[in-house]
């Protein structure tokens, strides 16, 4: 996997979005021409910069999945022979969501996963801009089930536990927009339990920048001989490999996803009333 934190520069033109696009797929090309890849991922609406002047030109800067963006990236998974999984905001009818668009190895658009849980806090705006999606996503590469969700969606661990149950999911693509705001400093913790109460790879890739940056790599078990791997600020594009022996390892060590229960709300519940005494707790 060619995991791409990438820098994205302020923009409200088409020819902005167009020639950062092309920059980044010049640097994709190169790299490729050096290195054996499966798969190319980028993070969050990685065509565009994440302010509210880029949202408030979505008409200009929305694409449909046979846009520009994915004509110039498409032309890279043809010459490599690579899928390529990026972020733009997609435009549908009158409506935008904001999606990971994933491209064949020929090309063309293979399906998208719009992103669930919209966010509304700290240097969000989304819900002013953007429509929530209704579907979830998850192809097949080399033997290994993958399901991308984006950014926000970390936080809700029914989404990744119904991935990784009923789609047996073992690797999470998680790319996101992670602003250095309120919620930027608890986005590694969840990172690392969702990987690791789900005994799933997850990759949580973000964008360049010294107001972003940090992204994270999260094998399914994290010790001292299995650390996690978080990349510097800058512009970063970097191979990783995930292997198969690591779930198979931390899957039969660790006995949490056989002994989870089926149904957790079948369980009675016992409510009792304390009588407090003195200072109040």
């Amino acid at each position: 996997m060619l995991a791409c934190q990438v820098f994205i520069p302020l923009m409200v033109s088409r020819d902005e979005r167009d020639a950062h696009v092309r920059r980044i797929a010049t640097k994709v090309d190169e790299f490729l021409s050096t290195a054996r890849v499966d798969i190319v991922v980028l993070p969050e609406l990685s065509t565009i910069d994440y302010s509210r002047a880029a949202f408030s030109s979505l008409d200009m800067l929305a694409e449909e999945v046979d846009g520009t963006s994915a004509t110039v990236f498409g032309e890279i998974a043809r010459r490599h022979g690579v899928q390529i999984i990026f972020g733009m905001p997609r435009r549908e009818g009158k409506l935008f969501f904001i999606s990971q668009v994933l491209l064949g190895s020929e090309g063309i658009c293979l399906g998208t996963y719009d992103k669930i849980h919209i966010a509304q806090f700290g240097a969000s705006m989304e819900k002013e801009y953007f429509q929530r999606g209704q579907h979830t996503l998850t192809f097949e590469l080399n033997g290994f089930r993958i399901s991308p969700i984006i950014c926000y969606d970390i936080r809700f661990p029914e989404l990744l536990r119904t991935l990784c149950d009923n789609d047996r999911t073992d690797v999470i693509l998680h790319c996101g927009a992670y602003a250095r705001d309120e919620s930027y400093y608890s986005w590694h913790q969840f990172a690392v339990t969702r990987a690791m109460e789900n005994m799933v790879w997850l990759v949580s890739l973000n964008r360049a920048g010294s107001f972003y940056g940090r992204s994270i790599v999260c094998p399914p078990w994290i010790d001292e001989l299995h650390p996690e791997v978080i990349f510097p600020d800058d512009e970063v594009f970097r191979l990783i490999t995930l292997g198969r022996a690591d779930l198979v390892e931390a899957r039969g060590n660790y006995p949490f996803l056989r002994d989870r229960l089926p149904d957790y709300h079948a369980l009675s519940t016992d409510v009792v009333r304390c009588r407090a005494e003195g200072t109040a707790v």
